[in-house]
């Protein structure tokens, strides 16, 4: 058995997150995993069936040891969602003080919350080995946006804790370019920051344009497939169809797959406003089959709010579309934008902009089959190059073998 990597991550099997592949390719490579994290509950708030404070604790994904400590789930309100941060913390202090787990590395998968990365960053300290840290979610930026919140007393503090826990790691791997500068700023140094963007897992790929009965092809299917959350800026397509009635004859129905905290707002929305033959929502499926889904559109969307904070993210399913080799719809900035532009996979307008994501909509409806083939074959090319499974875990592997 090679060296032991004790992963921290709230969220893991059965929730889908990329930590789930990384940590069974790991295991793959060689090495061996313990996953530390919670009792599932994303999105929905609720634990999953057959889970619970006393069922499944312990489990074995894929050779990958899952341990999994007591947290009060998210529920369906701020302070449920902030409970629920808080328990992971002080169930992760309380593991840490009583463990006898023996790890070489400390691998913190951070997606929001940052308080997750504290029971990591503790047990790294007590036991002197290495402590990475891959961050998906800017913190206090990313509380400020989804919270509201704006005490300068609240966000200093979480601030003073997010460069506790920067100063405590032994190297930080962001998913985005433009989060190193942030990074840096909070004083960080700049050799001890990497950009190691995210990859999909091996089911995405192209498949060959088909029909499925969940997605009638008498229509130009635009797919999303996802969280259903506040920050994905969904607001924005009812909007846009509201206006795509008005300008053209030619069908665009939106394919919304997935849950989350906004659907049921987002669905009332298009029921309140008429717009329901638009839309079809269909409910979070297994991730193995949204490629399917994807082949039976006939191009994918995804949206941020619009804030800087989100101009410098990648989101995580541009990499699952671009792999998939569909043509992108986006109405986002910075990053984003930037990688769709330089792969002319798809087009793209700025958060908010109704009208300039109607324009591209009709833009993109407007090509032919074999004009929509070639943008999404140059997606999976450029997926190919800058984002390529193999290259980045073993671009990975030398910081695991340095003991």
């Amino acid at each position: 058995m090679g060296k032991h990597i004790l992963v921290i991550s709230q969220y893991f099997y059965p929730e889908h997150f990329r930590i789930n592949d990384i940590c069974t390719e790991w295991v793959k490579r060689g090495y061996k995993v313990t996953v530390i994290t919670g009792i599932p509950n994303y999105p929905q708030g609720k634990y999953y069936d057959g889970y619970g404070l006393v069922k499944k604790r312990k489990e074995t994904f894929n050779g990958i040891e899952i341990l999994r400590i007591p947290l009060i789930p998210r529920g369906d309100n701020a302070i449920m969602l902030v409970l629920n941060y808080l328990s992971f913390v002080v169930a992760g202090f309380l593991w840490k003080s009583f463990t006898n787990i023996k790890a070489d590395y400390v691998f913190i998968f951070e997606v929001s919350p940052m308080t997750q990365a504290l029971p990591g960053v503790w047990f790294a300290k007590s036991r002197k080995v290495p402590c990475y840290l891959y961050v998906q979610d800017l913190w206090p930026e990313n509380v400020e946006i989804i919270t509201g919140i704006k005490n300068k007393y609240i966000i200093g503090s979480i601030g003073k804790m997010v460069n506790y826990i920067y100063a405590r790691c032994t190297r930080i791997f962001t998913t985005s370019n433009r989060f190193i500068k942030s990074i840096h700023d909070r004083g960080v140094p700049i050799d001890k920051i990497e950009y190691w963007p995210q990859y999909a897992e091996d089911f995405y790929i192209p498949l060959e344009k088909t029909s499925i009965p969940e997605i009638p092809d008498n229509a130009f299917n635009i797919i999303f497939a996802g969280n259903i959350g506040i920050a994905q800026g969904l607001d924005i397509l009812p909007k846009a169809a509201a206006l795509l009635k008005e300008k053209i004859c030619k069908k665009i129905r939106f394919i919304i797959v997935g849950d989350g905290r906004y659907k049921n707002e987002l669905i009332n929305i298009v029921e309140s406003s008429g717009l329901t033959e638009v839309f079809k929502f269909i409910p979070k499926q297994p991730a193995e089959k949204i490629p399917e889904f994807i082949a039976a559109s006939d191009a994918a969307f995804l949206s941020l709010s619009d804030n800087a904070l989100f101009a410098m993210t990648i989101p995580a399913k541009l990499q699952s579309y671009m792999a998939c080799g569909i043509p992108t719809i986006a109405s986002a900035a910075g990053e984003t934008d930037d990688i769709i532009n330089e792969s002319n996979s798809g087009v793209c307008s700025l958060p908010g902009d109704v009208e300039g994501l109607v324009e591209n909509i009709i833009k993109l409806s407007n090509k032919t089959e074999e004009e929509l083939r070639q943008l999404g074959s140059n997606a999976r090319k450029y997926y190919d190059v800058h984002f390529n499974k193999k290259m980045l875990l073993e671009n990975m592997d030398k910081y695991f073998n340095v003991m």
